[in-house]
């Protein structure tokens, strides 16, 4: 008679220990996902109501949903994390830059961590301006985990772009586009695309300098731009600056600081597509 084989830990799963989880202040603009329904969105405010307290989040497309500040009821950066009314406010840095122990993304830092080698998966954005955006405010972050940006010179021969990489469990690509609206042209080309190992997703501007909030750039609002004329010159033209994009975005970009200066419509995806790039093949020490 064969004899049953044990692992060297008897204790009954129900009564072994489990990690704890930690604990985050529930800070303005903070990125998460509920739980239960995979809504992910920045944090808007949290309130004390008779059924307990309660957390506001909203999406990149601007939809509010409340959920209880329940007991590891939401994932930050793709881990349990359990959502506790915020500290009280202090007088705001000057600078602007995070505090200490974090990333411009907002994430922990791990002081002396060496950038990992690069993971097979990429995460492909619609432009120099958007890949120089990430890499300012996702950098440390991109860097750790191993993820390489490139950037995509618009997506019209996205598919043939995507069949190309061939993505795969050890090879997972994600791809952040510009103006991504029902009926518009960018939505149409990204439904062409689709596969476990691929993960399409965007923001409502119809240009990245627009997920910056004004009040960072130091302009009340974002023109409109008649149809018809160039976006980016247009904007330059109605704020009064020089016609030269190139300076314009330099201006931009040189104020941002960390993620609070960008808009939560574009925090979510671009938090959506590391978490997506970073589930399967491992990355190099």
């Amino acid at each position: 008679m064969r004899m049953r084989e044990y692992g060297p830990d008897l204790t009954p799963p129900w009564k072994r220990k489990r990690a704890p989880v930690p604990e985050v202040p529930a800070d303005a603009d903070l990125v998460v996902e509920e739980v239960t329904t995979g809504f992910c969105g920045a944090v808007i405010r949290c309130e004390r109501t008779a059924q307990g307290p309660t957390v506001t989040l909203e999406d990149r497309f601007g939809k509010q949903r409340v959920f209880p500040l329940a007991p590891a009821g939401f994932l930050l950066e793709g881990r349990p994390v359990t959502l506790v009314r915020p500290r009280p406010a202090r007088a705001p840095d000057p600078s602007g830059t995070p505090g200490p122990g974090r990333t411009a993304s907002g994430s922990v830092a791990v002081p002396g961590a060496r950038a990992r080698v690069a993971r097979a998966g990429r995460i492909y954005v619609e432009g120099r301006h958007d890949a120089e955006l990430v890499e300012k405010v996702w950098g440390d972050d991109l860097r750790i985990e191993g993820v390489v940006v490139e950037y995509l010179e618009g997506i019209d021969d996205l598919p043939a772009i995507v069949a190309d990489f061939s993505p795969g469990p050890g090879a997972r690509l994600g791809v952040l586009v510009d103006h991504l609206v029902p009926g518009s042209k960018e939505s149409r080309i990204a439904a062409e695309v689709c596969g476990p190992h691929v993960l399409i997703t965007g923001h409502p501007f119809v240009d990245v300098w627009e997920a910056v909030k004004p009040a960072s750039v130091g302009i009340g609002a974002w023109p409109r731009v008649p149809r018809g004329q160039d976006w980016k010159t247009g904007v330059c033209r109605a704020l009064g600056w020089p016609e030269n994009t190139g300076a314009a975005w330099r201006r931009i970009l040189g104020s941002v600081r960390s993620y609070r200066d960008l808009e939560p419509a574009l925090l979510g995806p671009v938090e959506h597509l590391i978490d997506h790039v970073t589930v399967g093949g491992p990355a190099g020490p």
